[in-house]
C-alpha cells in the first residue's frame, strides 16, 4: 500500500508592489534635510570697485556719511549684514579719528587687504576734499545770505534724521537681549542728559559691556 505524499505548503505571497520590488510595511520616518551652514567668509572686492563705490557715496552723502555707507554696504552690495556692520561701527567708535573713515578703512582692509583700505579711503576722502574746499570758499563769500543759512540748518536736520534712522535699523537687526537697550539708555543719559565727554562714556561702558557679554557666553 502506497503512502500518501504530504501536502505541499502554499507559497506565501511576497509583499511586492504592483510592478516594483518588495514594499516595506512599516513606514520609515523621514529624516529632515540638513540645513546648510551659513558661510562667514567675506567676498573679495577689487580695489577699483571699493574706490568707485565710496567715491559715489562721498559725492551723494548729503547730511552725513554713515547712513549712506550703511545703505551701500548692507542694502545694496550685501558685503556685510546688520550685525557685522554694527560690530564694525562700534569698533570704529572707540578708535581715534573720524568714524566714517575708520569704518571705510576697516571694511576695505577686510575685503581686499591693505590695498583695499587705501582704495576705499581714497574714494571716500578724495572727492569730498575737493568739494569741501570749494564750498568753504563759496561760504566765505555768501555765508551771510539768509537763504544760505537756512539751507545749512536744513542739511543739519536731515543729517540728524538719517543718523537716527540708521541707528534704529541697526538696533532692530541685533539679537534680542536686555543688555542692549540698557547700555543704549546709559550712553544716551551720559552724552545727552549729563553732557559728559564721549570718551568718558565709552571708557565707562566698554568694560561693563565686555563683562556682560563674557558672562552671557560662559
Amino acid at each position: 500500500m502506497r503512502e500518501a505524499n504530504p501536502p505541499t505548503p502554499e507559497p506565501q505571497p511576497s509583499p511586492r508592489g504592483p510592478t516594483g520590488p518588495a514594499l516595506d510595511a512599516s513606514p520609515s520616518p523621514s529624516s529632515p534635510e540638513p540645513i546648510p551652514a551659513r558661510s562667514s567668509e567675506l567676498p573679495r572686492v577689487s580695489s577699483w570697485q571699493l574706490m568707485r563705490t565710496f567715491a559715489l557715496v562721498s559725492l551723494g552723502a548729503f547730511g552725513g556719511v554713515m547712513p549712506w555707507v550703511y545703505r551701500e554696504v548692507v542694502d545694496e552690495k550685501k558685503w556685510l549684514d546688520d550685525p557685522a556692520f554694527a560690530e564694525l561701527w562700534g569698533q570704529s567708535l572707540i578708535i581715534p579719528g573720524a568714524t566714517s573713515a575708520n569704518v571705510v578703512a576697516a571694511l576695505g582692509y577686510r575685503l581686499n587687504g591693505l590695498r583695499g583700505a587705501v582704495a576705499a579711503l581714497a574714494g571716500l576722502l578724495g572727492p569730498t576734499f575737493v568739494i569741501v574746499i570749494a564750498l568753504a570758499v563759496l561760504y566765505q563769500s555768501y555765508g551771510s545770505i539768509p537763504a544760505v543759512n537756512g539751507a545749512v540748518r536744513g542739511v543739519t536736520a536731515v543729517a540728524a534724521g538719517l543718523v537716527i534712522a540708521t541707528g534704529i535699523k541697526l538696533a532692530l537687526g541685533q539679537p534680542r537681549k536686555l543688555a542692549l537697550p540698557l547700555f543704549a539708555a546709559a550712553a544716551f543719559m551720559g552724552v545727552i542728559v549729563l553732557q559728559l565727554p564721549l570718551v568718558v562714556v565709552i571708557l565707562a561702558l566698554l568694560p561693563l559691556s565686555f563683562l556682560v557679554e563674557w558672562r552671557a557666553s560662559s
